[in-house]
């Protein structure tokens, strides 16, 4: 049995036929970008998020990269931000002129640690930026009294956790703003790279709209200097289309991911834990194993995809060498990224892929 990491031809197929049909209208008024599906899915999914405003832009990291600048981040400031996140999160912080203040992450669900969060805050710091990692939500509400207390903005960075609730709350509604990826692997993927900030901050939502059009406020007109950071038309068709299965693909995740815990009970693998009260949508369902890529390899014989997620520390990155930047105590971030592997984990997945999955990595386990 072949079971890939993902299947995306899985994953558009029931949307297909309405894609195609909408991709023939669009292309026939060639309004290709900023037309109604744009429009209409800003407000689409920002009401999904709960939140009062939506802006769609061109990618996940433009859109953390707006949201700062939006939130009033720039150079001299300092953004915490967790070590175990992809690197988008820190390129981000380092576009926006800020310099990147790395903490570590809680053991069991792998988000930003609060009290990381509050050893690492300084006279300089200006924005919080949890990453609700894997599609779980970080554990927001220390976080914002830490923010509160020093008036400090939070973005949440939000590009693995749609439709994932905190305390019963949507991710994208919890802070100042969040920022959104719609690459293709996500759990509300389009055809290609596509972004949005969801926030209830008028001013905000105002700041970032100016920034992704070049600071266009007429024809003739630039209130600020802006970028090109616009999301297309056809993408916007994409993620309306699938937008009304995103609830029901995240149910099947979750049944998936309960399966997979059920059948490593007892073994020498650890399950991700969600925190309580919360409602993860795994967009990554990753393991802690012994002997981690020999396991990889040994389930990529046996036709197993898996993922690393993330191999190399945040603050280990060779990038970071010629930037500012600080890092905090790193001991779970570290020990972390030397267990983890993620395992097949898509709506489509059929009970008998996720039994073979599971079979596979329990019979490695037996060879210890």
């Amino acid at each position: 049995m072949n079971v890939p990491l993902v299947d995306l031809r899985a994953a558009f197929a029931p949307v297909k036929e309405q894609v195609f049909r909408e991709f023939e209208a669009i292309l026939d008024g060639m309004q290709l970008f900023q037309g109604p599906h744009t429009v209409a899915f800003e407000e689409e999914f920002a009401a999904y998020c709960g939140a009062a405003h939506g802006v769609g832009v061109s990618n996940g990291t433009d859109a953390l990269f707006a949201a700062l600048l939006a939130c009033g981040v720039g150079p001299g400031d300092e953004v915490i931000a967790p070590a175990h996140t992809f690197f988008a999160t820190i390129e981000a912080i380092v576009h926006a002129g800020a310099t990147p203040v790395l903490a570590d992450v809680e053991r069991d669900t792998l988000t930003l640690d609060p009290d990381a969060v509050r050893a690492a805050v300084t006279d300089r710091t200006r924005a919080i930026v949890p990453v609700h990692l894997y599609g779980q939500a970080a554990d927001m509400d220390p976080i914002l009294e830490i923010a509160r207390e020093r008036d400090l903005r939070v973005v949440e960075d939000a590009a693995q956790a749609h439709g994932a609730r905190y305390k019963g709350r949507r991710c994208g509604s919890l802070g100042d703003a969040a920022s959104w990826s719609f690459y293709f692997t996500k759990n509300l993927g389009g055809v290609g790279e596509g972004g949005f900030v969801s926030t209830s901050d008028p001013a905000i939502a105002e700041h970032v709209r100016l920034l992704r059009h070049h600071g266009h406020v007429s024809k003739f007109e630039h209130a600020i200097i802006g970028y090109n950071l616009r999301l297309d038309e056809l993408q916007a068709a994409v993620l309306r289309a699938k937008l009304p299965g995103l609830d029901a693909g995240n149910a099947r995740r979750r049944a998936h991911a309960a399966r997979y815990d059920a059948l490593f009970a007892g073994s020498a693998v650890s399950v991700p834990v969600c925190r309580p009260g919360n409602e993860h949508v795994y967009h990554v369902y990753a393991l802690r194993a012994p002997r981690r890529d020999e396991l990889a390899a040994y389930l990529g014989e046996r036709g197993v995809g898996t993922g690393i997620h993330y191999k190399n520390p945040g603050h280990l990155q060779p990038a970071l060498r010629g930037h500012p930047h600080r890092a905090g105590d790193m001991k779970v971030t570290v020990e972390a990224c030397r267990e983890l592997i993620s395992l097949p984990m898509f709506p489509e997945l059929t009970s008998q892929q996720v039994e073979y999955v599971a079979e596979r990595v329990l019979a490695f386990c037996r060879t210890d």
